[in-house]
């Protein structure tokens, strides 16, 4: 079957990518990799020894970076409705995390000493319809806020990326209430016309 124009086009984008030619040098399974690197880097989210939780962790390189950052002594625990090749020293979780079988699983794996950091670059399966991606994208983002209340550790983070737009504003206040520290991310990575920004939020005090 021949290829859209726009496909096409798009397939010639991603192949040019500095991002993408620089993952496959450096053995890593995506380009969403740098995104996180880049927060990192300004940020500091993620030490050694932490428990850090990756929501929609397919295919798997936040998980990879993750790794390299909390050493042996640390833990990556990812969770993804998709599967994903294993990864050394990751330990994952295939299901929806609002199923609530899945859900006492990773809580259940997290243990009770909960985790430090929860790291989201979920995104949905866009339609072209601002309409319905927005919500949906919303939606995401307030799962991940959702079980980074259920599982964080007092001063805990977060790291969730958010499409700007409707219902954002009203996101950010909501992580505002959990988050002493909360601030807003564009690494070089995210494509200058995408929306996608990450949300980093830290200091994380129960709202119970």
């Amino acid at each position: 079957m021949a290829r859209s124009k726009s496909s096409t086009e798009w397939l010639k984008e991603h192949f040019n990518d500095e991002y993408v030619k620089l993952s496959q040098k450096e053995g890593y399974r995506s380009r969403a990799i740098y995104k996180l690197k880049e927060v990192q880097e300004k940020d500091r989210i993620i030490k050694q020894g932490m428990t850090v939780v990756d929501l929609g962790a397919a295919p798997g390189g936040w998980c990879q970076y993750a790794v390299e950052l909390v050493g042996k002594k640390g833990r990556v625990i990812g969770s993804d409705i998709l599967p994903i090749d294993p990864i050394p020293f990751v330990e994952f979780i295939q299901g929806d995390f609002t199923d609530e079988r899945i859900l006492e699983e990773l809580l259940e794996l997290i243990g009770k000493d909960k985790a430090d950091i929860v790291i989201s670059d979920m995104a949905p399966n866009l339609s072209g319809n601002d309409a319905i991606d927005q919500p949906t994208s919303i939606y995401l983002c307030e799962l991940t806020l959702d079980m980074a209340q259920r599982i964080l550790a007092p001063n805990g983070s977060m790291v969730v990326k958010l499409f700007q737009g409707a219902g954002s504003d009203e996101y950010l206040k909501e992580v505002k209430k959990s988050f002493r520290q909360v601030k807003i991310r564009k690494p070089k990575a995210s494509r200058a016309r995408s929306r996608e920004v990450y949300v980093v939020a830290q200091q994380f005090f129960s709202t119970n």
